[in-house]
């Protein structure tokens, strides 16, 4: 796979320094990880589809066509195990990813502002499920981000069928992205806040992103209450290790706020349920039914209040 399309893009733009960059560093990426050559056996043997037609407004990303070896698929695709965000269709497989990530996207799809002709950076985006949700509206560019090795190549997986120069997913981590980039009509970062050690850090880092008046999308765990509410988790959430700052829906407002966005509202605010993550024949782990009191399903494992999520929306002034 070539990201050339990508960095091509970027010296149409200005933003020459960071694509070469970006080239010098790519030979090195994914190939360091111990799975790699499995997971890369796995993504070569992927056969031939013919007649190719996507649709990215149905729930599941959908890749139709003709395979002569729909067995063959199936067992490539299982290769790329196990799948934590979809669903997605391929040809006559369909895979049932432990996220219904659809369930996410119907939450903050009605309040974007429209995405056709923006350019959009999409911070810890998987596999890039919501990634290519997004194209169903005509953005000139998507951008995601992955550090995650398997989500790279189970997002090669698809591209590998559609061939798109409009997307890509990079590797990286957002360090590597230059501060005050002032680049980006959108940025999106779902799921990632309460994994950072410093939140406001992070939150700067996303207004530095964008050009003044983008909007940022931010998706996060939060807790009841008022401003002022912020949960520190002693050890694990939910059986997570990494997860450090989970503050009320009005505390994440006000932390915007601070770090000197406007317009900050919530528009959605809803709790996980075990229909939207659960075990399935392609991520066979143990998932949220696991991980909450068997008792009071309200409460984790660590007697901390449930998964919680809010959707809130600023814009950089």
């Amino acid at each position: 796979m070539t990201h050339a399309a990508l960095f091509a893009h970027l010296r149409r733009h200005g933003l020459a320094h960071w694509a070469q960059r970006l080239e010098s560093e790519s030979a090195d990426w994914l190939v360091g990880h111990g799975d790699y050559a499995r997971w890369s056996a796995a993504l070569a043997s992927m056969p031939e589809i013919d007649n190719i037609e996507a649709d990215f407004s149905a729930p599941a990303i959908t890749v139709a066509g003709d395979c002569a070896d729909s067995s063959r698929l199936r067992q490539a695709l299982q290769g790329l195990m196990p799948w934590r965000k979809g669903p997605l269709q391929i040809a006559d497989v369909f895979i049932d990813s432990e996220w219904r990530s659809d369930f996410k996207w119907e939450r903050v799809a009605p309040h974007l502002a429209p995405l056709s002709g923006r350019r959009i950076l999409d911070v810890g985006c998987g596999n890039g499920y919501h990634c290519w949700r997004m194209l169903a509206q005509a953005p000139e560019l998507v951008l995601g981000i992955e550090p995650s090795v398997l989500f790279n190549l189970q997002f090669q997986a698809v591209q590998r069928y559609l061939r798109r120069d409009d997307i890509d997913l990079l590797p990286i981590g957002v360090e590597a992205i230059p501060d005050d980039l002032n680049w980006f009509d959108s940025v999106f970062s779902m799921g990632v806040l309460y994994h950072r050690r410093s939140p406001l850090d992070h939150l700067y880092q996303l207004k530095g992103f964008l050009r003044p008046g983008g909007e940022l999308v931010l998706e996060t765990l939060v807790i009841e209450g008022e401003g002022g509410r912020v949960l520190l988790p002693q050890y694990r959430y939910a059986r997570m290790r990494n997860v450090w700052f989970i503050p009320s829906a009005a505390e994440l407002v006000a932390w915007l706020q601070r770090c000197g966005f406007v317009n900050a509202r919530v528009v959605d605010e809803s709790r996980t349920s075990v229909d939207e993550q659960r075990s399935t024949e392609w991520m066979q782990f143990e998932s949220l039914q696991q991980s909450l009191d068997a008792d009071d399903p309200t409460l984790t494992v660590e007697g901390l209040p449930a998964p919680r999520r809010a959707v809130v929306i600023a814009n950089r002034p």
